[in-house]
């Protein structure tokens, strides 16, 4: 049964017992006693609309609440001693949805409604009235519906935080698992690329102290070799950059924009704002921002200056690095596998990156990494 009602749409579900309580209301309305005040359709209209109320539970619990609860007073005042059957689905998706507050403060207007709407429709008494009221609201019902909300809510709740709970120790294993791959790989890479560089500089100094010239594809190894090596050395530095490493963040910047000064780049740092309070996992992402800005620049900008701008705001920390070098708004940026790892770093905190050319020349990286400064 169970089975089978899952692959029925919610909007449907919803229908049918909307449709099932409606049902039963208005039967046992027509069906019992009624005051000698009856008003025609108003008692049969209130049991229907109340019931038929609840297909909207989901999307408005606290307005089905308010109809819910005026139907019940409605039909009671118009002679039908019906149970109040509708308001306790109500009074449960409410509470389901999280509003508890509400849910408590209708009960107890209805709770007081109900008896003057069964002495209004001079079925009973003003003792008999109350008697009926109850009856028609047990209260033992409606702390049960409201408990089985809360209940559900909470099941709920500690489902979505298992979920998450899986998705980031799945996430958490993939990232080291990469992490090992790509450590494995840059070994086995260097190692290679290590040989090749040692034989091609070897092969050039042979043939130079024998007078030889020196093939140019030999000559193009040779500095490919080189390149390839320092590339390599350098990821081997952020890919060791675990916690046997010292972290590097905002602390470090500087020391990056004075190495960029020695290489003969016009580099300057600017910070403003409050530093402290500032994530960990921020903190270092931001040291590596600039360092893979200020690395692709030195390489490929051809910039003569650069400048680093790190503005601490109380809720967001922004980096901006800008270069002077030949990129122009019409050139299309190859995005290579730097500029793609510190996209993904900016990302997985929930951030945003752009890089691209600048409109006047040269080129820009800004990034925008959200801050909770909360202890």
């Amino acid at each position: 049964m169970g089975a089978g009602l899952s692959g029925v749409p919610a909007g449907a579900r919803d229908w049918a017992i909307a449709v099932c309580v409606a049902t039963a209301l208005l039967v046992t309305g027509l069906s019992g006693q009624r005051s000698a005040t009856d008003a025609g359709l108003l008692g049969p209209v209130l049991l229907t609309a109340g019931g038929l109320s609840l297909a909207a539970r989901r999307r408005a619990p606290v307005p089905v609440l308010a109809v819910t609860g005026l139907c019940a007073a409605g039909y009671q005042a118009a002679g039908f001693d019906v149970p109040a059957v509708a308001y306790l689905f109500a009074v449960y998706a409410a509470v389901r949805a999280g509003h508890r507050t509400a849910a408590v403060v209708a009960s107890v207007a209805v709770v007081a409604v109900l008896p003057l709407a069964a002495l209004a429709s001079g079925l009973h008494d003003t003792g008999e009235a109350f008697a009926r009221a109850r009856g028609a609201l047990e209260l033992a019902w409606l702390v049960a519906a409201g408990a089985a909300g809360e209940a559900l809510r909470q099941a709920e709740r500690r489902a979505d935080e298992a979920e998450r709970t899986r998705e980031e120790a799945a996430r958490r294993r993939a990232d080291e698992e990469r992490l090992r791959i790509a450590r494995e790989l840059h070994d086995s890479l260097t190692h290679q690329i290590s040989i090749i560089k040692v034989q091609a500089e070897a092969a050039v100094h042979v043939a130079r102290r024998r007078g030889e010239q020196v093939p140019e594809a030999l000559l193009a190894i040779q500095g490919a070799g080189r390149e390839a090596t320092r590339e390599l050395r350098a990821t081997l530095g952020a890919l060791r950059d675990d916690d046997t490493a010292p972290p590097r963040g905002l602390d470090h910047v500087r020391e990056l924009v004075e190495g960029a000064r020695g290489i003969g780049l016009d580099a300057t740092l600017t910070i403003e704002g409050q530093r402290q309070g500032v994530p960990a996992a921020v903190d270092r992402t931001v040291y590596r921002i600039v360092q893979e800005a200020l690395t692709n620049i030195a390489r490929h900008a051809g910039a003569a200056t650069a400048s680093v701008r790190i503005d601490c705001r109380p809720d967001t920390l922004a980096v901006r690095v800008d270069d002077d070098g030949g990129a122009t708004p019409d050139a299309v940026p190859v995005p290579g596998v730097g500029l793609l790892g510190m996209r993904e770093r900016v990302t997985a905190l929930g951030g945003r990156l752009r890089a691209e050319p600048r409109s006047g020349g040269g080129f820009t990286v800004q990034a925008e990494l959200p801050v909770d400064r909360t202890p």
